[in-house]
């Protein structure tokens, strides 16, 4: 059975990727480990926006994240270090791996990322698209 959204309509046409994608990142968070911020920062440049993806990652140093962007989706992973030798009457900070995923739109650029305080910080920059209008020839029978 097909199922229906709302991008299937007939004057939606070629966006059977951007609907694969939805599905694809509504699939990969089960649940709300690590915690993470999206911020929308004031920008310097006109027609472009500024956002900032921030990821509590406390108890992971820099050797233990990666970030990768494949296609456009962006993923942020962390792995278990070497086994704690500490004997722990309460553990409250969890460090166990994670795999976090974004999609970006294809006006989205990676600037830089920054790891501080135990937040993982990825800057990122929107690019407002060229406009670009082209003139279809109608050809007669």
């Amino acid at each position: 059975m097909t199922r229906l959204t709302s991008l299937n309509q007939s004057f939606a046409l070629g966006f059977d990727e951007l609907e694969r994608a939805l599905e694809r990142v509504t699939r990969l968070q089960p649940d709300g480990y690590p915690p993470f911020n999206i911020e929308r920062l004031k920008s310097t440049e006109p027609g472009s926006e500024n956002l900032r993806i921030v990821i509590a990652v406390a108890g992971f140093k820099e050797d233990l994240l990666d970030i990768t962007l494949e296609g456009r989706q962006l993923t942020v992973t962390g792995r278990k270090g070497a086994a704690d030798e500490a004997s722990y009457l309460h553990q409250g900070i969890a460090t166990r791996q994670f795999q976090r995923s974004f999609i970006l739109a294809d006006t989205v650029e990676i600037d830089k990322a920054t790891l501080k305080d135990g937040l993982l910080s990825i800057a990122l920059k929107t690019i407002e698209p060229e406009v670009k209008v082209k003139k279809i020839k109608i050809y007669c029978d």
